[in-house]
């Protein structure tokens, strides 16, 4: 075989069913390796898209995603994707083609040092210097994707050794390192729990990584623990549990706040006490001591200290945890604060109320939809407003933030999950990073429906803008953009636009009877805010609830 063909081959015998990429002159050998093979390819029509597309097959499944660019801009168009699948811990193979091993160190035409480029925003990074290397890397990228704590992995390809002849070997993987539950760390987990009168569960994306969804609800209802999530968590406590007191943070809710910021034990299950969620890290859960579960060992400690760690795979360590009783007197003062700190939908005015718009369109959109978000304004009200029964239908870009995500992610979790219901929500400058991507959907036949919630302005900046920079509006102002509802049909994309409260129940209602792709563009209050919100340097408890428009 060629290296190209070996490439091809060794991903359809590792389980790749679909990549997606963008095609050039340095991997032009991959893709007419591709040609007629079982690995079908979806173009996207920039490689930043290829590349969120391949995050978000990956994070709707627990699958391994797989994108290819060519060299120079290609390979350096994945790095974004590259970057956030590292901030979210996801499992992640590119394949990018490099200049003839010969042409190296030359500044020839699309050279780009990829290798160098990506080595922050990668777990591990390869460039294969010699054909009989080829197998080996391979095999090993896709192991080290998907194992222990899962991230991205690049291979860089020289043009020359995609087109000479390599032969196979196969691979042995050595043992995986599994480290092993320290039992005296667990009986102090367990002294823990069992002296807490306040204790709560603070529960992170590691659940998702884990698959441990079904231990983490056991140990929530044989103990009655309370629990917050991050954002990436969202999907991993069940809606129906009933301390389950949704996100934390920034724009936690505020009974998740305050519980933290009034516990006495923090259990920390797969979460990294991110700034986003412990706002100021000294007097977050001052009063709280802490146990932290988590299969990276990096992780505990590295913020707050840890009075327990339990480093191990999470359906190892969350089963052997104490299953005491949370103290009735606590429970009933959370269940007090839901009550008080509920979220209301009873907007006055008439024009469309984003937080109502959502809450109905989660509760109508089947069990089992995915929903894709950009960043910004959105983002928050689809973590505070929008229920979900796994984490894998939540797809958000939380550690990097990045904007552009959610269109290329939620064409990657359509074609991962072509049965599902699958919304992108987007905001109207978020929608405009890879708008492109609209032709893949139409060259796909792809029925992702599309919100876009349109203030006119970059929403979140401008929020902050009016709180913390006294109303200097610098660049926020996009009042110019197009009709996105007129843009989508020369896709072939239909849908409406909606400008007051009273068209939104019929608005949903058709979006999610819709077969095929759809947008739903809603007109929206440029003043609206997200709240609450913990501002800069305020501890949990110190969070803004309004102020004058």
């Amino acid at each position: 075989m060629t290296g190209a063909e070996l490439t091809i081959d060794l991903l359809a015998k590792h389980g790749v069913k679909e990549v997606f990429g963008y095609p050039g002159g340095a991997i032009m050998p991959i893709y007419d390796a591709l040609y007629g093979s079982p690995v079908t390819h979806y173009l996207t029509r920039h490689e930043q898209g290829a590349g969120f597309a391949a995050v978000g097959y990956a994070r709707s499944t627990g699958k391994l995603g797989v994108c290819f660019a060519t060299s120079g801009p290609g390979a350096t168009n994945l790095i974004t994707a590259l970057a956030d699948a590292m901030m979210d811990s996801v499992p992640l193979l590119a394949i990018t083609g490099q200049v003839p091993t010969a042409a190296i160190g030359s500044d020839a035409f699309q050279e780009v040092d990829v290798l160098g480029m990506s080595l922050s925003c990668t777990k591990h990074s390869y460039m294969v210097e010699r054909a009989e290397d080829l197998a080996e890397v391979l095999q090993e990228a896709m192991h080290l994707a998907q194992s222990g704590r899962p991230g991205p992995v690049l291979v860089d390809i020289p043009k020359d050794i995609q087109m000479g002849a390599v032969n196979y070997h196969p691979w042995l993987a050595a043992d995986d390192y599994k480290p092993e539950l320290s039992q005296s760390e667990l009986t102090k987990a367990n002294e823990l729990l069992s002296q807490a009168k306040k204790p709560l569960a603070y529960v992170g994306g590691g659940v998702q990584m884990a698959d441990a969804q079904d231990e983490l609800m056991q140990f929530l209802k044989a103990t009655n623990m309370p629990a917050v999530s991050t954002l990436k968590a969202l999907g991993s406590v069940t809606p129906d549990y009933a301390y389950n007191l949704g996100m934390l943070g920034m724009h936690g809710g505020q009974a998740a706040n305050l519980a933290v910021q009034e516990c006495d034990l923090l259990v920390c299950i797969g979460a990294r006490f991110d700034d986003r969620v412990t706002g100021n890290l000294a007097k977050f859960a001052s009063k709280a001591k802490v146990i932290h579960l988590d299969v990276d060992a990096a992780e505990v400690g590295k913020r707050k200290p840890v009075n327990a760690s339990l480093v191990a795979d999470l359906k190892d360590s969350l089963p052997h945890l104490a299953t005491h009783k949370s103290n009735p007197e606590w429970l009933a003062h959370i269940s007090h604060m839901q009550q008080q700190y509920a979220w209301r939908y009873d907007y006055p005015g008439e024009k469309v109320y984003a937080p109502y718009l959502l809450n109905r369109l989660s509760r109508l959109m089947p069990n089992n939809g995915v929903v894709c978000c950009d960043v910004g304004q959105h983002q928050m009200w689809v973590a505070q407003h929008m229920t979900f029964s796994h984490p894998s239908n939540h797809l958000s870009s939380g550690g990097a933030g990045t904007m552009g995500f959610g269109l290329p992610a939620a064409i990657g979790a359509q074609i991962a999950r072509p049965n599902d219901f699958v919304l992108t929500v987007s905001g109207d400058g978020s929608i405009m990073m890879n708008i492109q991507e609209l032709a893949t959907i139409r060259r796909n036949n792809l029925p992702v429906k599309l919100l876009i919630l349109d203030n006119q302005r970059l929403g979140m900046v401008r929020q902050w803008q009016q709180l913390f920079f006294d109303g200097r509006y610098s660049e926020t102002n996009l009042s110019d953009n197009p009709d996105f509802v007129q843009l989508a049909a020369v896709f072939g994309i239909p849908g409406e636009t909606i400008t007051h409260a009273n068209q939104v129940d019929e608005a949903i209602d058709k979006l999610v009877a819709s077969e095929g792709p759809y947008i739903l563009h809603a007109c929206i209050d440029d003043k609206e805010n997200v709240w609450p919100l913990v501002p800069p340097g305020a501890a949990n408890d110190q969070m803004l609830t309004e102020v004058a428009k």
